[in-house]
């Protein structure tokens, strides 16, 4: 049987776009002589469609556009939709998320969804009753069932304390299924690909029975999706693969003697390609066409800068730099050469006055007192205040420069360099900058070398550097690593080798500055542990050291 994939962009509650878009792809399906297409999960409405779920004019939309599909697909190839529906048992939730197969402009099959996710950035429970029946259906003589996502990652959601009392791609193969399809919108994070590819092997080794993961591509808000659709033949080899981070579309037959190939990785590349895209399709969807920034000089923002011009193309993107008198003559020399390096428009916009002006009019409420925290805050409020004067003037987009180290100990200041839409490099921890900055310039200079190789420095008191006031981000990172991602104690961090009192005060400065992040913009998720809505902490709590 030849089944086709459908990796496409759906845009969340976009109807009308992605309806046209599934007949565009079943169209093409059918020249190329497909007996199935698969489209991703709610690749009809979009995921995740989150609250936008609790107004009937969303549900009935679904419902409406899927009859829609039924009088416009072509006759001659069945079509996997995956879209939101009523839950007709008459208990439990309203709604089930579903995969409908129209065929001969009738539905001959429908499959639930299982599994529902609740851990890190899913809350599918909140809205979705799960299946009570795995079910198969015969197509041009093959046995097919439906995995829908998670009801593939039965295995893997056990790491994640979510214990599942059914293994829905058991039950298939039970059944007798010779093909499962698993329609997918798998949020991406670093090395998921791999992942995803040995649970298909996984599937494949509890039965002889080959693996259609079709997967979503873009961005939603913060989540990411790679694309990269895989098949999987009975023998658990890789025999096709869609591109990563774009729209693909192939056709498959894995018993057609398809040769094995290679799964191909790149960290960073593939990194850069997640942000590329999570930055453009936030900007797009959004409703803006272009993106500023402040540009200091620092690798940070020149990282995000690149990020941007890659995404919209320079003609899209704005820098400013806004000096200080604790800015240095290289800070300017290095931002304009970025700019130059990018094409990218470049403006001076001098904070000095300004600077001046609020000191001035502070001075009889600071009581004479040493300059401490609150002047260097102020400058990085004058640059936001800027950032979002130019931002309500001309419709453009701010973008936040902060990394994910930074964002952790609270080394950013609300409304002022937090004070933005999108926040770039948010899951980047400092040293990953670093590595990308180097990986984009590996076929030549695009961000200065000069801007690569000084040492980090915010500039808003004299000789200032990150160190100064953090570790040094190899210690720090790997400490962020051990508490944040492999939530390990101060303790178990300490015994790793790490110095006790560099553990103990960079634990407490991640729960105490737990109140900025809660104000931060959407962070574009690259970790299996970004800040955002796969991290839930109180922000008022005793700091328990844990």
């Amino acid at each position: 049987m030849k089944i086709a994939a459908g990796q496409i962009n759906s845009v969340i509650a976009d109807f009308e776009g992605n309806r046209e878009k599934i007949v565009e792809y079943s169209l093409r399906g059918a020249k190329e002589g497909a007996d199935l297409i698969v489209f991703p999960e709610l690749s009809l409405c979009g995921y995740p469609p989150m609250d936008l779920l609790d107004y009937n004019s969303f549900v009935e939309e679904n419902t409406l556009s899927l009859r829609w599909l039924q009088r416009h697909l072509p006759a001659e190839i069945a079509v996997a939709v995956g879209h939101v529906s009523l839950n007709s048992s008459g208990t439990g939730k309203k709604l089930r998320n579903v995969i409908s197969v129209i065929y001969g402009g009738e539905v001959i099959f429908t499959q639930d969804k299982t599994l529902l996710p609740t851990y890190d950035v899913f809350d599918e429970t909140r809205y979705f009753e799960p299946s009570s029946e795995r079910k198969l259906f015969t197509f041009r003589g093959e046995k097919i069932g439906i995995a829908i996502c998670e009801d593939l990652w039965w295995e893997s959601a056990r790491d994640t304390d979510s214990v599942y009392p059914i293994d829905p791609v058991m039950e298939l193969l039970d059944l007798g299924a010779e093909i499962i399809l698993v329609p997918s919108a798998s949020p991406f994070h670093k090395s998921k690909i791999k992942k995803r590819l040995a649970l298909c092997r996984k599937t494949i080794r509890k039965g002889a029975s080959s693996v259609f993961y079709i997967n979503s591509v873009g961005a939603n808000d913060s989540l990411i999706f790679d694309g990269n659709s895989i098949v999987v033949d009975r023998k658990g080899r890789l025999v096709k693969k869609a591109a990563d981070f774009e729209e693909d579309f192939f056709v498959c037959d894995p018993d057609d003697s398809c040769n094995e190939i290679e799964l191909e990785y790149d960290k960073y590349g593939e990194i850069e390609k997640a942000l590329v895209l999570g930055l453009r399709d936030y900007v797009h969807k959004c409703g803006f066409s272009r993106v500023h920034l402040g540009s200091s000089g620092g690798i940070d923002s020149a990282l995000v800068a690149a990020l941007a011009v890659k995404a919209l193309g320079a003609e899209n993107v704005k820098t400013f730099a806004m000096p200080s008198r604790y800015s240095s003559d290289g800070s300017l020399t290095d931002s304009k050469k970025l700019a130059e390096n990018l094409g990218v428009s470049y403006d001076v916009i001098a904070i000095e006055d300004m600077f001046t002006s609020f000191l001035g009019a502070l001075e009889p409420h600071f009581g004479g007192r040493e300059m401490d925290v609150a002047e260097e805050n102020i400058q990085a409020r004058i640059r936001g205040t800027l950032m979002m004067g130019y931002s309500n003037k001309w419709g453009s987009l701010v973008l936040t420069t902060g990394n994910k180290s930074e964002l952790a100990t609270g080394y950013c200041t609300l409304y002022g360099d937090m004070a933005g839409g999108l926040a770039v490099i948010g899951d980047l921890l400092k040293t990953e900058v670093f590595d990308l900055c180097r990986y984009i310039n590996r076929d030549g200079e695009i961000i200065p070398w000069e801007i690569i190789n000084k040492p980090p420095s915010a500039e808003l008191r004299p000789d200032q550097k990150d160190e100064d006031s953090l570790p040094p981000y190899d210690v720090l990172d790997g400490i962020l690593v051990e508490y944040l991602m492999n939530h390990r104690t101060a303790d178990e961090i300490e015994a790793l080798g790490y110095e006790p009192e560099t553990v103990e005060k960079i634990v407490k400065l991640v729960g105490r500055v737990e109140y900025k992040r809660g104000q931060a913009p959407p962070v574009l998720r690259i970790s299996d542990k970004a800040f955002g809505t796969g991290r839930r902490m109180p922000v008022a709590r005793k700091l328990y050291e844990v």
